[in-house]
């Protein structure tokens, strides 16, 4: 069985240079860019980014919207709560000493007509 022999360090700059050089000989290769297609490619990423962006700011709109709805009708839900607490207190407790009174002698008339 052969041994194996490390590269020495020519070898290994030798195999570098020739890397460097595919990589180079590739790359000149390619064919020349098309100022046309990417004036058309630019223009069409462009465009999808002003509807992605008109997308965006339709969606934060609707989004507002809601939460403004949304907080009208809590609004709305807490002031018809208050309303129904002041209308219940208002008729557990008449707010003066005549209104007390009027609303006994109502009661004692009321008794006196069912008799």
């Amino acid at each position: 069985m052969a041994s194996f022999k490390d590269p020495s360090f020519q070898d290994r700059t030798a195999l570098a240079q020739k890397a460097r050089q595919k990589a180079l000989d590739q790359l000149r290769a390619k064919p020349p860019v098309d100022e046309a297609v990417l004036a058309k490619q630019r223009e069409e990423r462009e465009a999808r980014d002003r509807a992605l962006s008109a997308e965006r700011s339709a969606k934060a709109e609707a989004m507002k919207v809601a939460k403004a709805e949304k907080a009208a009708l809590k609004l709305a839900r807490l002031e018809a709560e208050k309303a129904a607490a002041e209308l219940k207190a208002a008729r557990l407790k008449p707010a003066s000493a005549a209104d007390m009174k009027a609303a006994r002698d109502a009661r004692y008339e009321a008794r006196k007509k069912r008799k």
